[in-house]
């Protein structure tokens, strides 16, 4: 079964960075499109960033600008830099693949910005 392992949330003011990262494994992740989602509390699971396996991006109007995702294909990673941050980006947020395996989430990664 795949595995996804997010780290790098934490608690960060308003206009803060962060760069979230994904450990993937028992996966051909070269070939998969990834994506981070993340979920508010009392919300639905949001994509937010979109990278296909030919490396092009797409993200969520809300993020545009302020996030960028990458992929390292030789290390079974993707990652999530975010900057200028705000107080609606706190969720907790997910790697999966794109369309999402539903059986494959990981814990997620708590990111909570606030003064």
């Amino acid at each position: 079964q795949v595995q996804l392992v997010e780290s790098g949330g934490g608690l960060v003011q308003p206009g803060g960075s962060l760069r979230l990262s994904c450990a993937a494994s028992r996966i051909s992740f070269s070939t998969y499109n990834m994506g981070w989602y993340r979920q508010a509390p009392g919300n639905q699971r949001e994509l937010v960033a979109t990278i296909t396996s030919t490396g092009r991006t797409d993200y969520a109007d809300a993020v545009k600008g302020r996030f960028t995702i990458s992929r390292d294909n030789a290390k079974n990673m993707v990652y999530l830099q975010m900057n200028s941050l705000k107080p609606d980006d706190t969720a907790v947020y997910y790697c999966n693949t794109v369309p999402a395996l539903r059986r494959s989430w990981g814990q997620g990664t708590q990111v909570t910005v606030s003064s």
